[in-house]
């Protein structure tokens, strides 16, 4: 008898772990699955002609480039008006990239529900976990291509710019007399405006503040009644993690200032529950022409993942729990 009990709970040792570590396991997320959806939903984005916004980014660089900046004049003076064109282009690339995660993000899962396309996954051998990421993937991969097309047409002109800048300036200082080492001097520090590897460096911390933006819209679109709520309560997130880096040292300084303040043990539990996107964000930088640390990139990118898959687990425990 003891015998049996002994084999029997030995028994049931072993079927459990071969759960754990079998078929159960592997069910619980399956990359096949994920990218499948990820692809699924991208050609669902692409028929709901949200690449409109592409057109629009377009107007506005064509835009800047006919606007009424002089070529001619002090080094200094013709370095902020690239700069000026570099910040509108970044102004824009972040607007729409945001707009873009925010709004596809905020449509799929109403979408999916209004149309029953989400019980007709979910029957299958599909877990919860393998729709999120998927439809989470498949905004990213929107809005990279996105961001690819848009950094694409911008570098195109900002480049076309910067040299017909340089061979006006160059022929300007030549009338002037100038030294050739003035000249070299002179264009060396213009194209230092131009295209660089820091640009691609600004556009990837675009798209990871897009991340962001996604995953705080698909942690609210799990418990939210409507795509309007959805994107409300995202946008007020978004705002409240744009303005708590400079409330933060705002009340720092006060701080040290000698005037205590509540706020400031306030902003410490923000940040526990909102992003800060200060720490995100390095196209100031870029725009300056100043060169970006690879460690820097990387902190950045770490940043981003870390709050991304937190907002999708939370997702997910949500999602797993919603009676549908």
């Amino acid at each position: 008898m003891f015998g049996t009990e002994e084999e029997s709970g030995e028994f049931v040792f072993r079927d459990r772990k071969a759960k754990w570590g079998g078929s159960e396991m592997r069910d619980f997320l399956s990359i096949p699955r994920v990218m499948v959806i990820a692809g699924h939903t991208f050609t669902q984005l692409v028929r709901m002609k949200v690449f409109y916004f592409l057109v629009v980014f377009a107007l506005i660089v064509l835009g800047i480039q006919f606007v009424d900046m002089s070529m001619l004049g002090a080094v200094s003076a013709v370095e902020q008006n690239l700069r000026v064109m570099k910040g509108a282009g970044f102004f824009a690339m972040n607007t729409f990239s945001v707009i873009l995660a925010l709004s596809a993000t905020a449509l799929l899962l109403p979408k999916d529900i209004e149309d029953r396309t989400l019980y007709t996954i979910l029957c299958k051998p599909v877990q919860r976990l393998d729709y999120l990421l998927g439809k989470l993937m498949g905004v990213m991969l929107l809005v990279g291509v996105g961001l690819l097309v848009m950094d694409g047409l911008f570098c195109l002109i900002l480049n076309s710019r910067v040299e017909s800048i340089v061979s006006a300036q160059s022929e300007a200082l030549q009338k002037m007399g100038r030294s050739e080492v003035y000249i070299a001097e002179s264009v060396e520090a213009i194209r230092a405006q131009g295209v660089s590897w820091g640009m691609q460096a600004g556009v990837l911390a675009v798209f990871l503040k897009a991340l962001v933006v996604a995953s705080i819209a698909l942690l609210v679109s799990t418990f939210s009644t409507s795509t309007l709520f959805t994107i409300v309560i995202t946008v007020v997130v978004v705002v409240i993690g744009l303005i708590q880096g400079e409330a933060r040292d705002y009340f720092l300084e006060q701080q040290s200032l000698g005037k205590s303040s509540g706020m400031l043990e306030m902003t410490r539990w923000v940040a526990l529950l909102f992003p800060d996107f200060k720490l995100l964000g390095i196209e100031d930088g870029v725009i300056n022409g100043r060169d970006v640390p690879l460690r820097l990139l990387w902190q950045v990118s770490l940043v981003a993942v870390l709050y991304s898959a937190i907002y999708t687990c939370l997702s997910w425990f949500v999602f797993r729990r919603k009676e549908l």
